[in-house]
């Protein structure tokens, strides 16, 4: 286990209502009582709806905040219903939002919006939690390394904050279904990715996530992944005691 921080990063996707609060104080209670010796960011990604919430719990709890999505529009206030900007975000006490996910690429999220997001979350100083990961059927062609390269090619401006980027690796085909790549695999694409980015855009310390049926079983098996800095979590993050439990077990 590295000496940074270790990033438990909880994706609540289109969940969550406010009595659910009661998850995430159980949560920030055991963070206060225990493992305070170890190094961890904790982030909850919530709906939209749930930001004012956060908001008022984010001074007062070990837990820090981010955002599912924000507009790819050059503008900070303007006439765009159902949009939210990095400025917005920022504004509300977001310290992250999730960029290029799977799952906003599967219904038109193109390689220009997500570089366009990337630069907007830069200049505005909000972390980027950038998704990147491979199908099934391009893994079986092995063709994984290549399709990270094009992503991270297409999507990455020289200019941009790298300090604020976090690479989320989450193969598509591992999202949500409990089947995760074996170590062996696993080893070999953030070897890959590690190196990619040091030597193309010059970055010291590539801070890499895994993502993908990430819980309190596999999680043991899962911190062996070298140059990993931390998990993308999704329906393990819903309840604070599968959440608690993967915090747990990657210390124990």
């Amino acid at each position: 286990m590295s000496s940074k921080s270790t990033f438990f990063i909880a994706n609540w996707k289109m969940n969550g209502v406010p009595s659910d609060f009661k998850e995430i104080n159980k949560v920030a209670v055991f963070l206060k009582k225990q493992l305070r010796q170890f190094k961890k960011k904790v982030v909850y990604c919530p709906p939209i709806s749930l930001l004012a919430h956060f908001f008022k719990m984010n001074a007062i709890s070990d837990i820090e905040f981010g955002v599912q999505n924000i507009s790819n529009t050059n503008i900070n206030f303007g006439a765009m219903t159902g949009s939210i900007s990095s400025k917005l975000a920022k504004l509300s006490g977001a310290k992250y939002a999730i960029i290029g996910h799977s799952e906003r690429r599967a219904i038109g999220e193109d390689f220009n919006k997500i570089k366009k997001k990337l630069i907007l979350n830069s200049n505005s100083n909000l972390n980027s939690i950038f998704c990147i990961g491979e199908t099934l059927l391009e893994k079986k062609k092995k063709q994984s390394a290549n399709v990270l390269k094009k992503q991270l090619a297409k999507s990455l401006s020289r200019n941009l904050n790298f300090n604020n980027i976090i690479f989320a690796y989450e193969p598509i085909w591992s999202i949500g279904t409990g089947e995760i790549p074996d170590h062996e695999y696993l080893k070999k694409i953030f070897i890959f990715l590690n190196n990619f980015l040091k030597q193309n855009y010059k970055i010291k310390h590539p801070k890499i996530l895994y993502g993908g049926s990430v819980n309190s079983s596999n999680i043991k098996d899962l911190r062996l992944i070298p140059h990993c800095s931390g998990y993308l979590i999704g329906g393990a993050s819903f309840k604070a005691k599968n959440f608690i439990e993967i915090i747990k077990n990657y210390y124990n």
